[in-house]
């Protein structure tokens, strides 16, 4: 409601009361300056007959302003990755147990059993008829083949989708890294409300969670340890390196949704501190620095 007359009248101002297109709409859309008796208005304004009436007309309306809300928000591209990167994950996840209970199986059958996905590859192409009884393990092999196969086809979507995306964010961290903090944070607006310092422990909620209860030490970094600059970094300067590398991500983040724009300063901005942090641990100036620069690796 923002005109006069909608909001005097309420979001039903010239509204049918059985057009719910046009009722969820002026939920999504309407908005009041105060609180007013909607309902007397609606039975004064000829929309209901009765207050139940209105009640029924209201939650109609607020479920197809929400169905519409949800079904918009899930197609759009970032909750696209996020459902992309998911089920990479869950069938890499799969087919890495499948293939351990297969390599277990045919150990005891097949005198050439190997392990992990590669022997399932093997054992599903092989040309030989399998051996009486040993059907079961062959159909298994293929199912996880097919599994590891579509795991790599999924990557193959993430690493064309996430520069589409989020183009700093995937400069920055790599298209996979980028798409799992992205699905971990629940889509790109979110990650791109979060704090560097909730950025840098995504993944590690368990880890803070014994943390808080007092069983563990504060964790340093969650998932942006796979990124190179924090794997690649000294155990002592791993902390400072994770704040640098999750200050910069934040920003991408930030950038990506609220404007889009390409910001290739940022990752020259990050090599350099990445550079500054590894050349302590190298001159054996790194002992108690994690704690010292905590402000110049934040971007608040």
């Amino acid at each position: 409601m923002t005109d006069s007359s909608a909001a005097n009248a309420g979001w039903f101002a010239d509204i049918d009361a059985d057009d719910r297109e046009a009722a969820a709409a002026a939920i999504r859309d309407g908005s009041a300056d105060e609180p007013r008796d909607w309902p007397a208005l609606a039975l004064e304004s000829g929309f209901a007959d009765d207050e139940a009436m209105y009640y029924d007309a209201l939650k109609a309306a607020t479920t197809a302003a929400t169905r519409a809300e949800v079904t918009e928000r899930e197609a759009a591209d970032d909750r696209q990755l996020v459902h992309a990167v998911r089920a990479m994950d869950d069938c890499t996840r799969t087919a890495n147990e499948l293939a351990e209970r297969l390599a277990e199986w045919a150990g005891t059958v097949d005198p050439d059993a190997g392990t992990g996905v590669d022997y399932a590859r093997e054992l599903a192409t092989r040309e030989t008829e399998p051996e009486p009884g040993q059907e079961p393990l062959v159909s298994l092999a293929e199912r996880v083949a097919a599994l590891a196969d579509e795991a790599d086809d999924l990557r193959e979507y993430v690493e064309r989708q996430t520069p589409t995306v989020a183009p700093n964010l995937s400069a920055l961290a790599g298209p996979v890294l980028g798409a799992r903090l992205i699905s971990l944070a629940g889509g790109l607006e979110d990650l791109a409300k979060k704090p560097s310092g909730t950025v840098q422990i995504l993944g590690a909620e368990d880890a803070l969670f014994a943390h808080l209860r007092g069983h563990a030490p504060s964790p340093k970094h969650g998932i942006i340890y796979t990124h190179d600059a924090v794997r690649g970094t000294h155990p002592d300067e791993r902390g400072s390196a994770a704040r640098a590398v999750a200050g910069k991500l934040a920003i991408a983040a930030r950038v990506d949704h609220y404007s889009g724009d390409v910001k290739p300063e940022l990752e020259a901005e990050l090599a350099e501190r990445i550079e500054t942090i590894q050349a302590r641990s190298e001159d054996g100036s790194g002992a108690g620095a994690d704690e010292t620069d905590h402000a110049g690796d934040s971007d608040e």
